[in-house]
Formats: structure tokens, C-alpha cells, sequence
């Protein structure tokens, strides 16, 4: 087969199956330009931290507002697109707005993560310092990136979002939807394979560990057998509440309660648990109970008296 017959090939697979980039119509979202956009949102977010020279008090000022001009314009282009993608009757003026909202609220979204790194520094024993947090811990990428992203899907811009804490996916294994609520003091232990839905709502100090997920059991269907779009599919976790590695919580209607703990690999589906219990896998059955007196966030398996080894 020759070069030109694969060419050909090619282009009639582009009509016919789709997935190009709207040939004669609008440009879509870049991916390298949104990913040097999620880079630079950690510069300024930790100004010094990742930077190849050392950053003093009296150049921070021009640092932060070059960085800001950079992120601004860069932003404004890929907000633009997203609007014209979406049909937006002013994207122009629309994306410098939006941009610069967004930018607006990043001093009260860095207050915020400024509370998950303090809960990452108490919640890891393994920890050393906070500079240790910021530079190596994979939860601080993945829960700054999407705490940004869910102001921009507050804002209603399109696409963008999902791109952002794609971003963050790719780099730590961890899936969080822009459109999650997450309170603060959110820690991830160990990051790798988490994932938490559009609609999932997480309350304050809750720590979670490597394989969690808050997801959906399945799908409404419309008429013409399509999903339904904007109903709660996915659980909400209220605040203080543990969930170990590889614990998978399904359902809209699921709510695991207050100063609760869900043990590790345990299977929840459209069941939920009541404040102060513990939810852990005996046999081959599913134990919910209250949670004694003695017992902390972090339980071992003589406190619980059951046999169940899941502490990790």
C-alpha cells in the first residue's frame, strides 16, 4: 500500500467517523497550551516552589505579575474557544471576563489549599515538612488544579475545566470532576487510582486513601436511550469521615455520615452510613455499626474485635 492510498485513507475516515478538530469551523481548546496553563497556575498558587532560580521578597511582586499576564491572556484564548465551541453569543468579551473572575478568586482558593496541605502534614505521619507536601505529594497537583477548575465550572465555562483536572489526572492517577464540592482540610494519602464524580459532595476533614471511588451505580436513560445529564449520581461524604484504599461508594442517594470510617475494600451501592459508624467487610458479608468510644480515625483490627485486617 502506498503513502498516497493511506493518505486517502485517512481522509475519508475523517468524514466519515469524525474526530478531527471542526475542519472549516471553530478551533477547539490546545492541549499543550492548557497544560502549560495548569503548570503555571501551580507557580503562581507556590511562587518559589518550582521555580529553577530562588525567588526573594523583593522580586516576588514582578514574578507573580508576569506570571499573571502570562496566565491571563492564555486563559482568555482558550476560555474564547471554548465559548465559540459552545456557540456563546459574545466570546470575546465573555472570555476576558470569565478569565479574569476566575483569576480573581485565586487568593481565596489558595486559603483553601492551604488547609489541604496542613491536613496532608497531620494526616501522614511519613511527612517531614510542608516544603516535602508541595513538592513531592501528588494530592496537592490534583486537589489545587481541580479546586480551580471548580470555579470555572461554577462560572459555567465549557470544556476548560475537564481539561484542567485532566491535566492533573495524567500526572497523578486521580480523577476528580471540576464539578465535585469539596470542603476543606482534604487529604489523599498515596493519590494513585482515585476517582470522584461530577456530583459527589465532600465535606470538611475528610481523608481518603489510594483506589477510593465516589461513583455512580448507573444510568437514568432517556427516550432515546441516552444517559439523563444533571441529576445526583454520585455519593456525598459528610465531614471527618475516613474511607480506606480501595473502598468503592456508588449511588446519589448514598451518605456516609459524620466522623465515620469505611474500611478498606469495602463495596457500598446505594447504601449509606450513619454518623459515628464503622463500615468494614467480615466474611463475606458487609458490617455497618457504630464506632466506640476508644476508637479514632485510624482503628486497628484488635480494636475492632471482628478479625477485619484493613487498616493500612
Amino acid at each position: 500500500m502506498s503513502l498516497d492510498s493511506i493518505k486517502q485513507a485517512l481522509l475519508a475516515s475523517y468524514e466519515a467517523h469524525g474526530g478531527i478538530n471542526h475542519f472549516d469551523g471553530t478551533n477547539l481548546p490546545s492541549e499543550e497550551s492548557v497544560n502549560r496553563l495548569a503548570s503555571d497556575l501551580m507557580h503562581v498558587l507556590f511562587p518559589g516552589f518550582f521555580e529553577q532560580s530562588p525567588v526573594t521578597r523583593r522580586s516576588v511582586g514582578t514574578l507573580v505579575e508576569r506570571r499573571l499576564g502570562e496566565i491571563a491572556a492564555r486563559m482568555t484564548t482558550e476560555i474564547e474557544k471554548c465559548l465559540r465551541f459552545a456557540r456563546d453569543p459574545q466570546p470575546g468579551t465573555r472570555a476576558r471576563e470569565l478569565a479574569m473572575e476566575t483569576l480573581g478568586r485565586l487568593p481565596e482558593v489558595r486559603q483553601i489549599i492551604q488547609t489541604d496541605i496542613t491536613a496532608a502534614f497531620h494526616g501522614d505521619p511519613a511527612a517531614r515538612s510542608i516544603e516535602e507536601i508541595i513538592l513531592a505529594y501528588p494530592c496537592v497537583l490534583v486537589i489545587s488544579l481541580q479546586r480551580l477548575a471548580h470555579v470555572m465550572y461554577q462560572l459555567g465555562v465549557p470544556l476548560l475545566p475537564r481539561m484542567l483536572t485532566e491535566y492533573a489526572h495524567e500526572r497523578t492517577g486521580a480523577d476528580i470532576h471540576p464539578g465535585a464540592q469539596i470542603g476543606p482540610h482534604f487529604f489523599i494519602d498515596h493519590c494513585t487510582g482515585v476517582v470522584i464524580g461530577e456530583t459527589a459532595r465532600i465535606g470538611a476533614h475528610v481523608k481518603m486513601y489510594q483506589g477510593v471511588t465516589l461513583g455512580a451505580k448507573s444510568f437514568e436513560l432517556d427516550a432515546d436511550g441516552n444517559p439523563v445529564k444533571g441529576v445526583k449520581r454520585h455519593p456525598d461524604v459528610e465531614e471527618h469521615v475516613t474511607i480506606y484504599a480501595h473502598a468503592t461508594i456508588l449511588g446519589g442517594d448514598v451518605r456516609i455520615g459524620a466522623h465515620s470510617i469505611v474500611a478498606g475494600n469495602v463495596w457500598l451501592v446505594g447504601q449509606s452510613v450513619p454518623p459515628h459508624s464503622i463500615a468494614y467487610n467480615k466474611g463475606e458479608g458487609l458490617v455497618i455499626r457504630p464506632r466506640r468510644k476508644k476508637e479514632s480515625a485510624v482503628v486497628t483490627a484488635a480494636d475492632l474485635k471482628d478479625g477485619a485486617d484493613w487498616v493500612i
